[in-house]
C-alpha cells in the first residue's frame, strides 16, 4: 500500500490560488480514477476536481473555505499499488533529467494532474504548516479507515501509437466527462491535442467509430453536487447592533476588482450615447416568437440587439481589435467571441460566445440560453471566459436607462443596453408612444478614434431602429 497525494492544480490560464468550496469525500471513502473529489473556486470560476487515482481517502489537507496556493497538496489517498523500489527510485531519478531536456514553453496543466514540475518555481515544503488543517474535524493524525481489498487492476488495453502502454491519457475534465458518457476509454483514443492531450473532436471520432454505440451510464457519473454554492457574501449571523460589517474579498469578486482598477487606468476609455426608438425590433421579436422555425428557441431584445453588434462589426471590422502592449501592436480579430456579462451570486463574469459572428440566429439564441443557464448554475468555465472581443451588459433588466461601463480587459469595446420604455416620441411628424431605449458605448481610445466609435454605434442603433438592415446589411 502506497500513500499518493493530490495537488491543487492551476485549473485556469497561470491562476496561483484557488479556494475549497466543498468536499464531496471524507477519509476512508473510496475514490475511483476521474471521481469528482471537491469543488473550488478559482478567480475566474467554480470548477469540480476529479482525483487521477483510485484508492481510499486518507486524509483532507484543508477544511471548506480554505484559500490553497496552487501546487500545494490537499489530500492523500492510499492506492492499492505494492511497493515497487527499482522501478520507483529509477523513475525519481529520471525526473530531474527529464526536466532539464524539457522545452521552456510552458506546457498546459491539466486538472487532475498537480503542476508541472518544470513550469513552475517550486517553493521548499515546511514540515508544519500544511498539516495544520486537519484531517477531519481538527484531528492532525490520519483516518484510520480499513483499507478495503485493492481493487483488481483493469486488463491491459491494447496499445495506441499516441499513448504509450502504462501511461494516462492527458485530458481535461469535461473531456474525461465527455468521454464517461459515451463509454469511451480514453486509452483507446488517438490524441490530436497538443503535448498528446485528447481533444473533445478526439473523443467524438472514437465514438463515431465504434461498432456498437454505448448509451451514457447514469449510474457512472460520480455523486452529484449540489446545484450551487452559496457564495460568501455576508457572515452567518451579524449582530444587530453592529455599525459595520467586513466582507472578505476573494474569488470571482476579487479578480473582478483588479480587473476593474487596471482596465480603467490602463486603457483609455470613451463612452458614447445614443437614444433611439426600437419599436420596430419590439414587433420583429414578437413575430419571430411566432415562428414555427424558431420553436423552442428563446428570442428576446437581448438577441437581436447581439445580432446587430455582429453586423456592425461587420461592417466596421477595426473595432474588433485588441492591443498589444508589449509588442507595440494592434491585433485585429477575424472573429467574433461576443461576450455577455452576466451577475452571479459569486460576483460579476463575462463568458462568450464562441465565434458569434460564423452563427445564424437559432443557434445564436441556443448559444445565448446555454450561457444564462450555466452562469445560474455557477458552473461557468475558466476557458468560457477567455479570449473575449467586445461585451454587452444589459443594465435594462435592473430598470436603468444607461451607464458608463467599463471594458473587460483585453477588449476594445463593451455596449450598455439600457431599459426598453414607452415613451413619447416624434413618429411621421407626429408625437407618439414608441418604444425607447439608450445605448452606451465604451471603447479603448487607443484602437478606436471618435469616428470610427461613432460610426459603429450609430450602425448599431440604426439596425435596430430598421431591422430589416439584418438582412440588408449581411
Amino acid at each position: 500500500m502506497t500513500i499518493r497525494e493530490f495537488k491543487m492544480p492551476d485549473v485556469g490560464e497561470g491562476l496561483t490560488e484557488a479556494e475549497i468550496l466543498k468536499w464531496y469525500v471524507q477519509p476512508g471513502d473510496t475514490v475511483t480514477d476521474g471521481q469528482v473529489v471537491c469543488e473550488v473556486e478559482t478567480a475566474k470560476a467554480a470548477v469540480e476536481l476529479p482525483i487521477p487515482f483510485d484508492g481510499v481517502v486518507h486524509a483532507l489537507l484543508f477544511e471548506e473555505g480554505t484559500t490553497v496556493d496552487v501546487g500545494q497538496v490537499i489530500i492523500s489517498v492510499q492506492t492499492g499499488e505494492a511497493e515497487a523500489p527499482a522501478p520507483a527510485a529509477a523513475a525519481v531519478e529520471a525526473a530531474p533529467a527529464a526536466a532539464e531536456q524539457a522545452p521552456a514553453a510552458r506546457q498546459p496543466v491539466l486538472v487532475g494532474y498537480g503542476v508541472s514540475e518544470s513550469s513552475t518555481k517550486r517553493r521548499p515544503r515546511k514540515a508544519a504548516p500544511a498539516p495544520a488543517v486537519a484531517a477531519q474535524n481538527g484531528t492532525a493524525a490520519p483516518v484510520a479507515a480499513p483499507a478495503p481489498a485493492a481493487p483488481a487492476a483493469p486488463a491491459p488495453l491494447p496499445a495506441v501509437p499516441a499513448q504509450p502502454s502504462g501511461e494516462r491519457p492527458l485530458a481535461k475534465p469535461p473531456v474525461r466527462k465527455l468521454a464517461k458518457d459515451l463509454g469511451i476509454d480514453l486509452a483507446s483514443v488517438v490524441p490530436t491535442g497538443d503535448g498528446g492531450v485528447v481533444t473533445r473532436e478526439d473523443v467524438h471520432a472514437a465514438a463515431a467509430a465504434a461498432i456498437t454505440p454505448q448509451a451514457a451510464a447514469p449510474a457512472a457519473t460520480p455523486a452529484a453536487a449540489p446545484a450551487a454554492v452559496a457564495a460568501p457574501v455576508a457572515p452567518a449571523a451579524v449582530d444587530a447592533s453592529a455599525r459595520e460589517t467586513r466582507i472578505p474579498v476573494k474569488g470571482v469578486r476579487k479578480v473582478t476588482a483588479q480587473a476593474m482598477v487596471g482596465s480603467a487606468f490602463t486603457a483609455p476609455h470613451v463612452t458614447e450615447f445614443i437614444t433611439f426608438d426600437v419599436t420596430r425590433t419590439m414587433k420583429l421579436v414578437q413575430e419571430l416568437k411566432a415562428d414555427p422555425d424558431l420553436a423552442g428557441l428563446r428570442i428576446n431584445p437581448l438577441l437581436l440587439i447581439a445580432k446587430a453588434v455582429l453586423v456592425a462589426i461587420r461592417r466596421n471590422p477595426d473595432v474588433n481589435a485588441s492591443w498589444d502592449e508589449a509588442a507595440q501592436e494592434i491585433v485585429l480579430k477575424h472573429y467574433v467571441n461576443l461576450g455577455i456579462a452576466a451577475a452571479t451570486p459569486r460576483g460579476l463574469i463575462v463568458p462568450n460566445i464562441k465565434d458569434a459572428h460564423a452563427k445564424t440566429l437559432g443557434e445564436l439564441s441556443e448559444s445565448l440560453s446555454a450561457l444564462v443557464a450555466t452562469a445560474r448554475d455557477g458552473k461557468t468555465s475558466p476557458a468560457d471566459m477567455q479570449n473575449g472581443t467586445i461585451t454587452i451588459t444589459n443594465v435594462g433588466v435592473f430598470g436603468v436607462d444607461t451607464g458608463t461601463p467599463i471594458l473587460n480587459p483585453g477588449e476594445s469595446a463593451i455596449l450598455a443596453v439600457g431599459a426598453i420604455k414607452l415613451q413619447p416620441w416624434v413618429h411621421k411628424g407626429k408625437v407618439k408612444p414608441r418604444h425607447v431605449t439608450t445605448l452606451a458605448l465604451s471603447f479603448d481610445h487607443r484602437l478606436i478614434d471618435g469616428e470610427l466609435g461613432s460610426r459603429f454605434l450609430a450602425d448599431i442603433a440604426s439596425v435596430l431602429e430598421h431591422p430589416r438592415r439584418l438582412i440588408t446589411w449581411s
